[in-house]
């Protein structure tokens, strides 16, 4: 029978062979140029570091987005991490990417870790990142409204196999009016040839949508009307469709980005869909910590439903924590416990190994519940069991039918 450090041990090798599929990223690869966010300026204007930083100060968010990119990261710095200790979880974020990196912070001198930035190679960097991480691929956020990303897809500027696409189709129902015009279609039954041709240029694993807490289903409007048609688009092309739901957008619209809150969401909504359409399948994450026992409930009564990840402000240590052993003890493995959610490339480094480390502690528990309840674990039971968290239950997921 395996000891407790023996055990520990087994757990923290497997993770370490395991190649990471990061099913949900903002991430673009190197050659979509403007699109592909990486180094320090970046790091440090991510829209969680923005809000924190306002809040310690009087400038408003009007006057701090008026300042250049450069300025903007330079007074996050001197604000989180010269004049007090960066210890939110974002903060901390960029310590933990400055240590995987080799970068010293003993003098906490910005221009000298701008240096660092400054020779990088891009290729030959996102290996690295990935590398540190310890991914196999990320599945980007693909908008075929927006005219900047689409010339890339166009000039088939994607060849990098490290980056897939999934299909995000917000716009269609939170902007009808405007795209029916864009499109040159006259109602959502020719919705279809776009849909075909998105399909030919990005191969998608999945399509997508960001509802607010209000959204129901079915509620009789042109909202779900369209909503089925992808559906049944979906259901033809046998891939899944990703449900992110609790998304309160501009709460307050002067902080842009970081104004967006959370909001609890309609857990009968998942129920009627999955009930609705036994054919499809649903992946789904819920930003409010307060649907998680709810959705889990629900995860056990539908198979094609599959939880993912720890969303937006729910990945913090604590609620990750809560929120895995609570899912292990309804669902076993049959969910995908994290997605890093990344819109800076090396944001992938802390968001997996902060992650890891509170998942590899719950799994420790749980295992160990389970020895002394008599089960004799082996070592590949360990893998196996983390291959599905970490790999299996997406790619099935995907690729198998119901």
């Amino acid at each position: 029978m395996l000891s407790e450090r023996d055990l520990e041990i087994k757990i923290e090798n497997a993770l370490n062979k395991i190649k990471i599929i990061d099913i949900h990223t903002h991430l673009f690869p190197p050659s979509f140029k403007d699109l592909f966010l990486y180094g320090i300026d970046s790091l440090l204007t991510y829209h969680y570091l923005i809000a924190e930083t306002i809040r310690y100060l009087s400038i408003s968010p009007e006057d701090f987005y008026a300042l250049s990119l450069k300025t903007q990261a330079n007074l996050v710095w001197k604000t989180l991490f010269l004049e007090r200790s960066p210890i939110s979880e974002s903060a901390r974020g960029i310590v933990t990417i400055f240590k995987e990196l080799g970068i010293d912070l003993g003098e906490r001198d910005l221009s000298k870790i701008r240096i660092y930035f400054e020779k990088i190679d891009n290729g030959e960097y996102v290996d690295l990142i990935f590398e540190k991480a310890n991914i196999d691929y990320v599945v980007m956020t693909n908008d075929p409204f927006d005219e900047r990303e689409m010339d890339y897809w166009r000039k088939n500027m994607v060849k990098d196999k490290r980056f897939r696409a999934s299909l995000r189709l917000d716009r269609l129902i939170t902007d009808w009016e405007k795209l029916k015009k864009h499109l040159k279609i006259k109602d959502y039954t020719e919705i279809r040839k776009h849909l075909d041709e998105w399909f030919a240029i990005m191969n998608p694993l999945y399509i997508a949508f960001s509802f607010p807490p209000k959204f129901k289903y079915p509620d009789h409007s042109f909202r779900s009307t369209i909503l089925e048609e992808i559906i049944s688009y979906a259901e033809e092309r046998k891939i899944p469709i990703a449900f992110m739901m609790g998304a309160k957008r501009a709460v307050n619209p002067a902080l842009k980005l970081a104004g967006d809150s959370v909001g609890r969401s309609n857990i009968e909504s998942i129920e009627n869909l999955c009930r609705s359409f036994p054919n499809n399948k649903f992946m789904v994450t819920m930003l409010s910590r307060e649907n998680q026992y709810e959705l889990c409930v629900t995860a056990r009564k539908f198979k094609n439903l599959m939880i993912f990840g720890c969303w937006w402000f729910l990945n913090t240590p604590s609620l990750i924590e809560e929120i895995t052993k609570m899912r292990i003890e309804l669902l076993g493995f049959s969910f995908i416990p994290q997605h890093s959610d990344a819109r800076v490339l090396e944001q992938l480094i802390y968001k997996w190994k902060n992650s890891k480390e509170i998942i590899k502690k719950v799994v420790y528990e749980k295992y160990l519940d389970l020895i002394k309840s008599g089960w004799i674990l082996k070592e590949e039971d360990i893998e196996r069991d983390l291959s599905q968290l970490f790999r299996r239950n997406f790619e099935e997921f995907v690729l198998k039918k119901i």
